[in-house]
């Protein structure tokens, strides 16, 4: 994930309650608190939550549940608190001691979870096309979600500070609670609080994150395990993974970047029907393009202005060839081409540009002529309607009130990129050794990993790299693949794919 520009603003990276079209058990509502125009101090209020009651039909299982969306409030050392999380909790009937709960949020760092509740796993979802088209103007139709995970765990979908309703309490700097310790450490304070509230501390517990929220999941693995009043996970959950911030860095000077990102490009060019390997299947030329790409390209590039020659020439041929590139454009690119270049420059003969969250979708910019693209098509082609969709679902069906706004993202102030206390900044951020350790010391935490094809923001190369460094233990790491981008739920097969895919990770335990 690279921060700059409009970038920034795209990194996330998303039934049974009855709905608009569904025609289930209608919820019963719970007296619970609701927000006045003029809260009280901190210290006299009460969490604001608004709970009811539901049930749907989730992979062929009837499962009855309470839905509870609300606030949470983390108390500092004297006891006062200094945040609300929100969160949007599901369990089923009968509150099991022994079911697992699955804690999950997005990334951005700046989203809130409304991607993954509304996209995957809630008890409802958003309809939006599986194309990547458009998803228009409202209304967008909530529909039950048999994809939903409720049949093997119950579900904890949480905002951190800054996102969808969570916020700092009046008088606390909420940059306290903006970087990757901060954030993490409040997430981990959020589920130990909900584990006593809810008696659930015996139960199997999951951790799951999307995008950033993988960097997240790694950070609060470390608060939650790395300490011996430890919380252990039987299961970590990423989705769109990015751990090594140092190897996946496009910028002038790292050469393993461009490694990584190739195969990403050799998919894009085969789907878009710019690619010499017409017919080959997907799977099958990333295969061979990961090989090239550490085997042949990336040892060229480290030779510098010393790759001269035929040996350059040859580069240079095949490089085209698996980015669907002309050899000339690669050639003044000095065969390294960033991914903002490869949007714009890969469909400009048919004026168009391919999205970074998700690259089958396509966008036509003001200036075809220029170097890079003006938006992402494959975010602008989402965000309203799960923006609509998380509003309705838990204002209308869930009857939580607030007059507060739902931060999608960007809700965040400047991040806090350190790792380590009394340092200026980490030469090389990498948490996928929190990852690694918690694994070495807990022989039952095994990690899941999905990535789309088509995803520039966290290519599925890069996390591969991340996943397979020494230290990790192979035999408890599970890829999957899909044929989509950074959020593979957007296309129904996927969906379902996804859904199958973590059910099983799991029932696996």
């Amino acid at each position: 994930m690279r921060m700059a520009g409009w970038k920034a603003a795209t990194l996330l990276a998303g039934m049974a309650l009855a709905g608009p079209a569904a025609a289930q058990q209608a919820p019963a509502r719970d007296t619970a608190p609701a927000a006045a125009a003029a809260a009280p101090a901190a210290a006299e209020r009460t969490p604001n939550r608004s709970v009811t009651r539901g049930s749907g039909v989730f992979n062929g299982v009837r499962v009855d549940y309470t839905a509870t969306a609300g606030e949470t409030f983390l108390p500092g050392p004297d006891g006062n608190p200094r945040a609300a999380i929100f969160s949007t909790s599901y369990v089923r009937a009968g509150n099991d001691p022994n079911r697992p709960v699955t804690f999950l949020f997005n990334g951005g760092p700046g989203s809130g979870s409304l991607w993954l509740h509304m996209g995957a796993f809630g008890p409802v979802r958003v309809a939006i096309p599986s194309n990547a088209t458009d998803d228009g103007a409202p209304p967008y139709p909530l529909l039950p979600n048999p994809d939903s995970l409720l049949d093997v765990t119950d579900l904890v979908f949480i905002d951190p500070v800054g996102t969808g309703f969570s916020y700092a309490m009046p008088g606390v700097d909420p940059q306290e609670f903006y970087g990757v310790t901060q954030d993490a450490r409040s997430i981990a304070q959020f589920i130990r609080l909900w584990l006593s509230e809810n008696g659930r501390w015996n139960s199997p517990k999951y951790l799951g994150g999307e995008s950033y929220g993988t960097t997240r999941s790694a950070a609060v693995l470390n608060q939650l395990e790395g300490q011996y009043n430890d919380v252990a996970l039987n299961g970590v959950i990423l989705i769109s993974t990015v751990l090594d911030f140092g190897a996946g860095a496009d910028t002038p000077g790292n050469e393993v970047s461009y490694a990584l990102n190739l195969p990403s490009m050799a998919a894009t060019a085969l789907f878009h029907g710019k690619s010499v390997f017409a017919g080959t299947p997907t799977e099958q030329l990333v295969a061979e393009a990961r090989t090239w790409a550490m085997d042949v390209y990336l040892p060229a590039l480290m030779q510098g202005n010393a790759l001269t020659g035929e040996r350059r020439a040859t580069i240079r041929r095949d490089l085209a060839r698996y980015t669907g590139l002309s050899e000339a454009f690669l050639d003044r690119a000095d065969l390294r081409v960033t991914p903002s270049r490869f949007y714009k420059e890969l469909l400009r003969d048919r004026g168009l540009t391919v999205g970074r969250l998700d690259a089958r979708y396509t966008g036509v910019d003001a200036d075809s002529a220029g170097e890079t693209p003006d938006n992402d098509p494959s975010f602008y082609g989402i965000d309203a309607g799960y923006t609509a969709a998380v509003n309705d679902h838990i204002r209308r069906t869930l009857g939580y009130r607030t007059t507060r706004n739902y931060v999608t993202i960007g809700g965040v102030g400047q991040w806090d990129w350190r790792l380590n206390a009394g340092r200026d900044s980490d030469t090389y951020m990498n948490v996928a050794p929190y990852i690694s350790r918690a694994m070495r010391e807990n022989s039952g935490l095994r990690i899941f990993n999905a990535q789309g094809w088509y995803d520039f923001a966290t290519p599925f190369f890069a996390a591969e790299y991340a996943l397979t460094r020494s230290g990790f233990p192979r035999d408890r790491i599970t890829f999957t693949y899909y044929d989509s981008g950074h959020m593979m739920y957007v296309r129904d097969e996927d969906r379902v794919k996804l859904s199958e895919d973590v059910r099983a990770f799991i029932r696996g335990r």
